[in-house]
């Protein structure tokens, strides 16, 4: 078992988190986990005794090595670290946590700076799928600072755009597991859909609120979880994950007609916290569904015409932008995000 790793600590889009070389930590799954847990210090709601922010959000990892894949640099294994469970899972992605991956492995010295911007194909473990992250190179050296900004996160940065492509049906085979556009569950009319996230999509009236309420709210709301816990159980077969009672998908996502400009307003559940904002393919998972004319989300969406459609997914920190190429059939081929990211230490970490 290790008692220190190098790790470079980051932020990556709205999520925070460590990133390590995959040879720097225990090989052995088990002693890697522990390593984890101890690292961020959980199981604790405080994570007092560890590096984690008392936050879902703020208790990830990377981990990233070269890889030997056709048309991939590198390979990135996303793993999210409960913060009240000694739980290390990969059942899901994180596109936050990848807005870091591309910075974190040109420093780390796996791809080769160009002099501008640098193009890093990432293979996703987690899902199977490669992303592509253009990060901001000047002179070959990483450059975090810049104009960039994205809603959930204070002041600026460079930006690092992300382009997803074939992540319909990622974790659960298929863009629409059940085959349907909706289906009933206890009652409600949702959509089981995976486009690089698995998640469940529900009108927010349908359990009983706005969708417009702040995340405090929300996270006080016993029985509103309740319900959509019972929902979220009840569905995981249904997607081809099996028993989600310990796993962190599918996310829950309510959604309501926009009030801010935007295409559709989301309260997404991750699954037992509100959401601060949305994941990147969350909101990547709820525009597709947006396009899908008989889903909850359509009902509600103001959807742009054309070949090219930019759904603002309106959350409790602002929106988040998706840019969704569509073909003529109306399936989305391709989907791309803004980002940003910035080192915040880099050093070795006890567990």
């Amino acid at each position: 078992m290790s008692d220190s790793a190098r790790v470079m600590w980051m932020r990556g889009g709205t999520s925070k988190g460590g990133y390590f070389l995959a040879g720097d930590l225990p090989a052995d799954t088990a002693a890697r986990d522990s390593f984890l847990l101890r690292i961020m210090g959980s199981p604790d709601p405080r994570q007092i005794d560890g590096m984690g922010g008392a936050d879902p959000l703020a208790s990830k990892v990377a981990i990233v090595k070269k890889s030997a894949r056709p048309g991939a640099d590198v390979d990135y294994l996303f793993l999210q670290v409960f913060v009240d469970q000694a739980i290390v899972t990969d059942a899901q992605n994180c596109g936050n946590i990848l807005a870091g991956v591309g910075p974190f492995a040109i420093e780390r010295g796996l791809v080769e700076a160009q002099d501008g911007e640098t193009r890093v194909a990432i293979y996703m473990e987690n899902t199977g799928q490669t992303a592509i992250a253009t990060v901001q190179t000047p002179g070959g050296i990483v450059r975090y600072d810049g104009s960039a900004k994205i809603d959930g996160v204070p002041g600026t940065a460079a930006p690092v755009p992300l382009e997803f492509r074939d992540t319909a049906g990622s974790s659960c085979g298929a863009l629409l597991p059940t085959g349907n556009v909706f289906d009933d569950v206890d009652g409600v009319r949702v959509t089981l859909i995976d486009n690089g996230m698995p998640c469940v999509v529900i009108k927010a009236q349908d359990v009983g609120i706005s969708g417009y309420e702040d995340r405090e709210t929300l996270d006080q709301d016993a029985a509103l979880k309740a319900r959509i816990e019972k929902i979220r159980l009840a569905v995981g077969e249904r997607m081809n994950l099996g028993d989600v009672k310990e796993k962190s998908v599918p996310k829950m996502m309510l959604v309501a007609p926009p009030r801010d400009g935007g295409a559709i307003t989301v309260r997404s559940f991750i699954p037992h916290r509100a959401h601060a904002s949305i994941g990147v393919l969350g909101a990547v998972s709820v525009a597709t569904a947006c396009l899908l004319p008989g889903s909850p989300a359509a009902d509600l969406a103001a959807v742009p015409d054309g070949e090219r459609k930019v759904i603002s997914v309106e959350h409790p920190s602002g929106e988040t932008t998706c840019v969704m190429e569509v073909d003529e059939e109306g399936s989305v081929i391709s989907a791309a995000m803004l980002r940003t990211a910035r080192k915040l230490m880099d050093g070795e970490i006890f567990g």
